[in-house]
């Protein structure tokens, strides 16, 4: 799927989503009020070193609120830049498939019930929180709404798995993707750049990797250090190697130049709420960030996939 343009020399979400549904795509952001295996024991206990207390979910809803009055607060907040579009109810904290069938249901049935542009799903969750249930569950909703599954995997490196105590392997990783494609759902990965023990070859293998999987869209993050973490107090009390500016921009353009060309790119950066974040501080002007990376491809006259090679499948 080629949705590149002389702006973008990438296929963005915002032009995916225009094409598929012909008009602009709002995703609103819930709180399903979810907890994560790697926190409760079930595959590890203090969750993801980097991740917040929010479970990744800082600009989702308020958990306390029905998921009505969450859904309409943020509505609100996004039609002060958007008069008009339809919505995608995005449940983004923490492990958003880790419950029971019969609960899971209720929360997305519910979500789509919400307002009649609702015209899909997407669920942020990990490869560890599934089973035959959940999958069949997933695969009915798939039939009758839009779905995307966001799976986070980080890195594909044992040692950085290790090291931010991820709690579950590529192989379980892989394993998630070929279920959910089995059933023909789409799926979107979380990676992040800048843990300071991987090199950019490190970071540019895991593109690689997720090329030789049959994916649909990428999140690409950089890393943020947050108050109140086990990563973010690693940092403060004996400070490491955090990404410039300009070497996340090299990184993320090498990226977008390997990646498969037909994959969707979800995001190019990522935010934290700014009296939350440590480091980087230059990652507050996102757009820049943005506009830097842009930039950068321009100069080269590149563009997503221009340096792709495809990979065998896994």
């Amino acid at each position: 799927m080629n949705l590149m343009t002389k702006e973008k020399p990438y296929n963005t979400l915002n032009a995916f989503y225009r094409q598929k549904f012909g008009k602009k795509v709002f995703k609103i952001s819930l709180n399903g009020n979810f907890t994560c295996p790697n926190k409760d024991g079930k595959s590890g206990y203090g969750g993801c070193i980097y991740c917040s207390e929010s479970g990744s979910g800082d600009f989702a809803g308020n958990k306390l609120l029905s998921l009505e009055d969450q859904f309409n607060q943020i509505k609100t907040l996004m039609h002060n830049k958007w008069k008009d579009g339809l919505y995608i109810a995005y449940f983004q904290a923490n492990t958003s498939t880790y419950a029971s069938v019969d609960r899971l249901r209720y929360l997305y049935e519910t979500a789509l019930s919400l307002d009649e542009k609702v015209i899909g799903l997407s669920i942020g969750t990990r490869c560890d929180a599934f089973n035959k249930d959940i999958y069949d569950l997933l695969s009915e909703l798939n039939e009758k709404t839009y779905l995307q599954i966001e799976l986070g995997l980080q890195s594909i490196h044992d040692k950085t798995s290790s090291f931010i105590n991820r709690g579950h392997s590529l192989e379980c990783f892989t394993k998630a993707v070929k279920e959910l494609r089995r059933r023909n759902i789409e799926v979107v990965v979380h990676i992040i750049n800048g843990f300071h023990i991987e090199s950019k070859e490190d970071m540019l293998e895991t593109v690689r990797y997720l090329n030789s999987l049959d994916i649909q869209g990428v999140k690409i993050h950089l890393l943020h250090l947050i108050k109140n973490t086990k990563l973010g107090n690693m940092y403060l009390s004996n400070p490491f190697k955090m990404l410039t500016l300009e070497e996340y921009v090299d990184i993320t353009v090498s990226q977008i130049e390997i990646l498969n060309p037909n994959i969707i790119i979800h995001r190019l950066t990522g935010d934290a709420p700014p009296d939350l974040l440590i480091e980087p501080i230059w990652s507050l002007k996102k757009f820049v960030v943005m506009n830097e990376i842009d930039k950068l491809l321009r100069s080269k006259n590149s563009f997503q996939g221009i340096n792709y090679k495809k990979e065998p499948t896994k």
